[in-house]
């Protein structure tokens, strides 16, 4: 299945690409974007292996089909983070993940951004979709919540799971 680009009000999801990197070392350059996921922003080479490897869709092993974008405004085209969705082939289950720079959260673009993803999903034949957040991140809570997310009770290596059964 490809990556399509994905339109919402103010934003357009398009599937992510090497050439991005240079772009994207700036957006997600804060180390700000770290405190709940640990680790330290990439420079634009280790960006751009890294996007060369997801822009290939899927694992080595085939287990895992990775759709991932970058989050733009459609009124000036900027950059302003990313999306993305891991789906097991068979399994109708997807995990989802956003990451919005610094500059450009409180906007609401987050929540637009993963309710496109999580509708997107549900035409493909995804049955849940799901996202682990870390407990004290109260902005990811709020968009999980806004894409249509209901918190769980269970914890995988720390982090809350937020679950939708469509």
């Amino acid at each position: 299945m490809t990556t399509p680009t994905l339109s919402t009000e103010r934003l357009s999801l398009v599937p992510l690409q090497p050439s991005d990197a240079d772009e994207m070392a700036t957006v997600l350059g804060d180390p700000a974007l770290h405190a709940f996921i640990g680790g330290e922003p990439l420079d634009a080479q280790a960006l751009r292996s890294r996007f060369e490897r997801l822009a290939i869709g899927r694992s080595e092993d085939g287990r895992e089909v990775w759709h991932n974008w970058i989050v733009r405004r459609l009124d000036t085209d900027e950059a302003v983070g990313t999306v993305q969705a891991t789906a097991v082939p068979g399994a109708a289950s997807a995990e989802i993940a956003w990451v919005i720079g610094v500059p450009w959260q409180g906007s609401g673009y987050a929540s637009e951004a993963a309710r496109a993803l999580v509708e997107w999903l549900a035409t493909t034949g995804m049955t849940t979709i799901e996202t682990h957040i870390h407990p004290r991140h109260a902005a990811s809570e709020k968009v999980a919540q806004r894409a249509g997310l209901t918190r769980t009770d269970e914890l995988v290596t720390g982090e809350r799971i937020w679950r939708i059964r469509i």
